[in-house]
């Protein structure tokens, strides 16, 4: 039987996104979602969600808004007006072999967004990653950041193999939702039916959301997001997983 977790990413992201993510939790397939602590939005998320059965991880956040530390502490990971540097920074430096973002300094970003979440949550998070970056530094300070405090580090697969998920083996389904003719409907399936394993988790990592001016004026993930919270909501979806064997989990049932 193959057992997958169906991830929503970005919560916090706009007010928009919020309202997408609680859709797929509450008429969909989504049981685990990260929070984005440093956004303003964070607790209107949170608080849409309240009564849910889900369990929230924390997607740190590098490339967005502002930091949770002082500004003056983390020089290489900020810009001129003390915003974190953006995706297409990362983008473009890890293109370049480059790297500038100092490990020491992320570490203390990282740690600053844990003690937001926890602020934010009343509780540690189910999973610890980090959104929309490149950057050996970054995932170096999450990882000292998830020893320090025995935190359940999400790593990162480059290739397409297996990685770990609080040090057990997890299988990270492909994502598509870059695609400009994405179907969010043949990419889960297709995920189900030729990279799913049935050794180990599975995760297909979806950003279900609706549109609104931040998002559209922020992220390069627009209409697809729709798409993916059309998909998850629809009970023909549910009901294909279901004939076809697959068990729905959330991180906290690997702990």
């Amino acid at each position: 039987m193959v057992k997958l977790i169906i991830r929503a990413d970005d919560i916090g992201y706009s007010e928009a996104v919020n309202y997408g993510i609680y859709k797929s939790v509450k008429d969909g397939l989504v049981a685990s979602a990260g929070l984005m602590p440093n956004m303003p939005y964070a607790k209107h998320g949170l608080d849409l969600l309240e009564g849910f059965d889900v369990s929230i991880g924390q997607h740190t956040n590098m490339c967005l808004g502002k930091p949770c530390a002082d500004p003056a502490l983390i020089p290489s990971l900020v810009d001129e007006n003390g915003e974190l540097k953006s995706s297409r920074t990362y983008w473009e430096a890890f293109v370049k072999g480059e790297e500038f973002a100092v490990t020491e300094e992320a570490v203390i970003e990282v740690e600053a967004q844990y003690h937001k979440f926890l602020e934010l949550t009343g509780h540690r998070p189910d999973y610890f990653e980090a959104h929309a970056i490149m950057s050996k530094n970054i995932f170096k300070a999450l990882a000292i950041v998830a020893d320090k405090y025995d935190l359940p580090l999400m790593e990162l697969s480059f290739d397409g193999t297996p990685t770990h998920f609080n040090k057990k083996l997890i299988n990270v389904l492909p994502m598509g939702s870059m695609s400009p003719d994405y179907d969010a409907y043949e990419t889960l399936k297709d995920g189900v039916l030729n990279h799913a394993r049935e050794d180990m988790p599975n995760v297909a990592v979806m950003h279900p959301g609706y549109l609104d001016d931040y998002l559209l004026n922020h992220s390069s993930l627009t209409v697809n997001r729709t798409k993916e919270c059309a998909m998850l909501c629809d009970p023909a979806m549910r009901q294909w997983l279901n004939e076809h064997g697959v068990e729905l989990i959330r991180y906290r049932d690997l702990l």
